[in-house]
C-alpha cells in the first residue's frame, strides 16, 4: 500500500523584506487626496488662510467691546498765563490701570472662545491651524487696539480742553499703558487650543499588519 499524497504547506516567507502594510483608515475613497497622514498641504494651507482671517476679524468686536466697557480717565484743562494745561482730575483713580486691564480680560475670553470654534471646526488638529490661530489672533489684538483708540475720544488733549472750557471735566483719549496686553489672546488661544487637542483630539489608530498563514 503507498501513503496518500499530501501537499507540502505553504512556503512561510520570514525574509527581512517582507512587508507589513496598515490599512487605510475607514471611509478614505480610493484615490482621493486624503491619504493617513491628513489632507494635502495645498488643503491645510488654504484653511490655515481661512483661520487666520476669520479670527483676526474678530478684532472688530473685540475693539468695540473695549471701547464701549473701557473706563475713562477724566481730565481737566486750565489757562495759566494763556498757556493751557491738562491734569487728571482724580489722582488716585485708577481707570487708566482698569483699560487695560479690560482689554486683558477680553483678550483671555475672545482665545478661549477662537480656540474652541477653531478646534470644533478642525477636530484633526495640526501644525497649521495652530499656527493660523496665534497669528490671527495676534492681528485681531493689533485690530483692536487701534479700532478703540480710533473710537475713543480724541487724541488732541489740548484741543479737547479748549473745546470744552477751562475746569470742565472730559475723557481722556482710550490707550494701552501696558502693551503685552496684546498677548493675552494669542496666548490664550494656543494654551486652550493644545488641551483641548491633547484631551479631545483623536487618536492614531493602531496599525494592523498582515499575519502570514502557516
Amino acid at each position: 500500500m503507498t501513503a496518500p499524497l499530501t501537499p507540502p504547506p505553504p512556503p512561510h516567507d520570514d525574509s527581512p523584506n517582507e512587508v507589513w502594510q496598515a490599512s487605510p483608515p475607514a471611509g478614505a475613497p480610493a484615490g482621493s487626496e486624503y491619504e493617513q497622514d491628513g489632507p494635502g498641504m495645498r488643503t491645510e494651507v488654504r484653511e490655515a488662510a481661512v483661520i487666520t482671517v476669520a479670527v483676526a476679524l474678530g478684532g472688530v468686536l473685540l475693539g468695540l467691546l473695549w471701547w464701549w466697557l473701557a473706563p475713562h480717565v477724566p481730565l481737566v484743562g486750565d489757562e495759566i498765563d494763556k498757556n493751557w494745561v491738562v491734569y487728571l482730575k482724580d489722582t488716585e483713580g485708577e481707570q487708566a490701570v482698569g483699560a487695560d486691564g479690560t482689554f486683558t480680560l477680553l483678550g483671555l475670553g475672545f482665545g478661549l472662545v477662537s480656540a474652541v470654534v477653531v478646534f470644533l471646526l478642525r477636530r484633526r488638529g495640526g501644525v497649521p491651524p495652530a499656527v493660523a490661530l496665534g497669528v490671527g489672533s495676534l492681528l485681531g489684538s493689533l485690530l483692536a487696539w487701534r479700532l478703540g483708540m480710533w473710537l475713543g475720544p480724541d487724541s488732541d488733549v489740548l484741543a479737547h480742553a479748549q473745546a470744552v472750557g477751562k475746569g470742565v471735566s472730559f475723557a481722556a483719549p482710550l490707550k494701552l499703558s501696558a502693551k503685552g496686553a496684546l498677548l493675552a489672546w494669542p496666548l490664550a488661544a494656543l494654551l486652550a487650543h493644545l488641551g483641548l487637542t491633547a484631551l479631545f483630539g483623536p487618536r492614531d489608530p493602531e496599525p494592523r499588519y498582515d499575519t502570514p498563514v502557516d
